[in-house]
């Protein structure tokens, strides 16, 4: 008896969801293929005592996500979203001197993301590898995520992840869990988050806030044709473009200012200022009234660009494998050789300069007085080449939870469904019960309730975000 297959797809309209499910039984064996669609995605298999059994699961299976909105569809009719990449060719610096390198890690493709604070250093390159390392440069976890990593950034407590395939992970627990799908139709250049919004650049030029369920707060076409930079704040989006840098009122999407500047490559953000890297050889300041405070000069295109606490150092790195370091006044206080690539990102923090490179370093660079003054004097140090242990698992993005029976002192919230769409809600007293939660994607199935360590209401209002773990409660 031949194979069945069953090929089910759910591509919503507003492109929030892009996936397939495809099922094939098989005499008495079940194999499940699942994941983004146009990609090759994940393999399940199960043999069962008889066909009649393995038939009946498939069934169960198929009912499931049909519930869930998938339908029937034919495989390569839709396409999978667009993935656009920086390219550039990182060449040699023509710096004299080598920057005081304390240690490198290799995470093996080019990487754009970096996260970095008291406690940790992390990476996220193309291939989807995220390492955790203590600043002390011990390798300490690893996730494997299913697409290239955009970049890590970070809000209030969460640390989340925005990839290739349009998801954004919260790398916050143990294991990394989806938290947002961004529409199909956006070819993702670089996003930002705060208070639970994400700003979301893309290829073509365009801006885009979006809120706790993937849903637009507005959508605009920028001034320009493309879009490296956005940075958002309590107040506005910030969108670094082809023609300059725009501000919007991250609620309504209307254009507070627009600055010319050459093309925006990169951006950081302070208190009341905005630091745009350029391809004019350039990080451009400017006032978040769209004033122009400041340039920086560099000797080749700006890749990337951070800043010391309140804007007194300012860091590039440019195409050419240098970094430089500015004064406030933006006078040049010194230009030194990476040893590892052109800086795709960086961040500065406790008088170390980390950044991660075009061949896929993560570098942690001395920045202290003493230490560059040692370095432009012909003294630095070996760098220490950091490698992970060779049998350390990769922690894929969980769709599981523990079932429990008890509520053990956390939060029971419930999975409702509301107009098509799955919702969660508070079930405990002492919360806004018709306020929605923010809650993992991937484990919500209606009807379910969960607990969770606890919520905390967003400082913008109207919803609230969980954290620490999540179970399942029967």
């Amino acid at each position: 008896m031949p194979a069945d297959t069953t090929y089910l797809e759910l591509s919503e309209d507003s492109g929030s969801a892009h996936k397939f499910y495809e099922v094939t039984v098989d005499g008495a064996d079940l194999t499940v293929r699942y994941g983004r669609i146009g990609d090759r995605g994940q393999v399940k298999q199960s043999s069962y005592t008889t066909p009649d059994k393995a038939a009946s699961e498939a069934a169960k299976k198929i009912g499931e996500k049909v519930r869930k909105g998938y339908a029937p569809a034919v495989p390569g009719v839709r396409q999978r979203r667009a993935v656009s990449r920086r390219e550039i060719v990182s060449t040699r610096s023509t710096a004299t001197t080598r920057a005081p390198m304390l240690w490198r890690y290799k995470s093996g493709s080019p990487a754009f993301g970096i996260f970095v604070d008291d406690d940790v250093c992390m990476v996220g390159n193309e291939s989807g590898l995220i390492t955790t390392l203590s600043h002390g440069a011990e390798v300490l976890q690893q996730f494997r995520l299913p697409d290239g990593v955009k970049c890590l950034v970070a809000d209030d407590d969460w640390i989340y992840a925005g990839c290739d395939d349009g998801n954004v992970y919260d790398l916050s627990g143990k294991v990394p869990r989806l938290a947002y799908r961004i529409a199909a139709d956006i070819d993702i250049y670089w996003l930002d988050i705060h208070d639970g919004v994400l700003g979301v650049s893309d290829s073509g030029g365009g801006i885009a806030a979006i809120d706790h369920e993937d849903e637009f707060l507005w959508r605009r076409q920028g001034h320009g044709s493309s879009a490296w930079m956005v940075r958002c704040d309590t107040r506005a989006v910030h969108h670094g473009h082809s023609k300059g840098v725009t501000s919007y009122d991250w609620r309504t999407g209307q254009e507070l200012w627009n600055t010319r500047t050459s093309n925006v490559l990169f951006g950081w953000q302070e208190g009341d200022s905005l630091y745009a890297g350029t391809g004019r050889r350039q990080v451009v300041q400017l006032g978040k009234n769209g004033v122009h405070r400041r340039t920086y000069e560099c000797d080749a295109p700006v890749f990337s660009c951070a800043t010391a606490e309140d804007g007194r150092y300012v860091f590039a790195g440019d195409s050419s494998s240098s970094i430089y370091c500015f004064d406030t006044s933006g006078t040049r206080l010194w230009k030194l050789s990476t040893g590892c690539g052109s800086a795709y990102s960086m961040q500065y923090h406790d008088e170390r300069l980390y950044i991660v490179t075009t061949d896929g370093s993560l570098s942690c660079i001395d920045a202290s007085e003493a230490a560059i003054q040692a370095a432009v004097a012909g003294t630095i140090p070996e760098p220490v080449d950091v490698k992970a242990p060779p049998r350390m698992p990769a922690v894929v993005p969980s769709t599981t939870v523990e079932v429990v029976h008890d509520v053990a002192g956390g939060v029971v919230v419930e999975c409702v469904e509301e107009g098509g769409r799955l919702r969660i809600r508070v079930v405990s007293s002492g919360y806004h019960q018709d306020w929605q939660v923010q809650f993992p994607k991937g484990i919500r199935e209606r009807g379910s309730r969960y607990v969770v360590t606890g919520v905390r209401e967003a400082a913008r209002g109207g919803f609230y975000r969980t954290y620490g773990e999540v179970r399942r409660l029967l």
